[in-house]
């Protein structure tokens, strides 16, 4: 991890424990984030959508951020800080660098199909905030494609360090390598990390290391060394685990992996209902293979 970059490395979109009454779980919160740094991961994303951050009121959603700080130090939590519009999402920056977080991260506009001009203008209004940006493109859920050429510009006007890439287009990071070499790239689906961090990843905002960090460390850290026989052996084993992160039903099969792995996975917040029988045993199968293979 280094200073100035503190999206580099592992870091981990957290989910969020809940009590029985769906209430958040602030002190399993906080063990969560520093049993993560202990396992190897270098920081945590709180607020991501993994985190349910739609379904937090603002008083939960800047209680998670603090609760996050307090747990393993504000250089190593990057928030999300999506919002509908341009001046919430720029309070919510701030909300994080005045916690002393080091960087965050932002999705594109999202509540409708923003256009180019708009979306420029969403990271130059959160940039000047003061804290480096991390673009998030999930063109899948967002409606709006965050290309390699817009990409590009983003960086060129400094409205952002890196971009987190969950389009599983592997093919971009090559392009987005050639149109902004000083862009850092973050593999942004678990399902395609190997081949991101082939291609020149920096890091990885990760979702499975909530269940097994150790083994998902050792993946990303083999990988970006070019220790191919370890990374391929490791990617395998927890392809099965690693692709429900880019399903509708991630947070749920996270949350259940860790409620498996002896961890406080537990419940979602509604509209997210629970797992279907066969998607659950599904899960549960892929989990408790990879547990008897040691990979927790």
């Amino acid at each position: 991890m280094t200073h100035h970059r503190p999206w580099r490395g592992v870091l981990v979109a957290t989910a969020l424990p809940l009590h029985d009454d769906l209430s958040v779980d602030y002190d399993a919160y906080a063990e969560h984030c520093a049993w993560l740094v202990a396992g190897g991961c270098d920081g945590v994303v709180p607020n991501g959508s993994l985190g349910e951050y739609q379904v937090l009121t603002p008083e939960e959603r800047t209680r998670v951020v603090e609760t996050a700080v307090a747990a393993i130090g504000g250089e190593r939590v990057m928030p999300g800080v999506a919002a509908y519009g341009s001046a919430e999402a720029r309070r919510w920056a701030e909300q994080a660098r005045e916690a002393g977080c080091g960087a965050v991260m932002l999705l594109p506009p999202n509540a409708y199909r923003a256009d180019e001009r708009s979306v420029l203008a969403h990271y130059a209004e959160v940039a000047g905030a003061g804290l480096p940006v991390v673009a998030y493109n999930n063109p899948i859920d967002t409606k709006v494609d965050l290309v390699p050429e817009l990409l590009a510009r983003l960086h060129g006007e400094g409205h952002i360090q890196g971009v987190k890439e969950f389009s599983g287009d592997v093919r971009r990071a090559y392009r987005i390598a050639e149109l902004a070499p000083e862009l850092d790239l973050l593999a942004g689906a678990d399902d395609v990390l190997l081949e991101l961090a082939t291609a020149g990843a920096k890091g990885w905002i990760a979702g499975y290391p909530n269940a097994l960090p150790a083994a998902c460390t050792e993946l990303y850290r083999a990988a970006v060394a070019g220790d191919l026989a370890t990374a391929g052996r490791l990617y395998r084993q927890l392809h099965p685990l690693l692709r429900w992160d880019s399903k509708v039903e991630f947070v749920q099969a996270i949350k259940l992996s860790m409620d498996l792995a002896g961890r406080h996975g537990g419940a979602c917040r509604p509209p997210r209902v629970p797992l279907l029988p066969a998607q659950a045993d599904a899960v549960r199968a892929a989990t408790e293979k990879a547990l008897a293979a040691g990979l927790a």
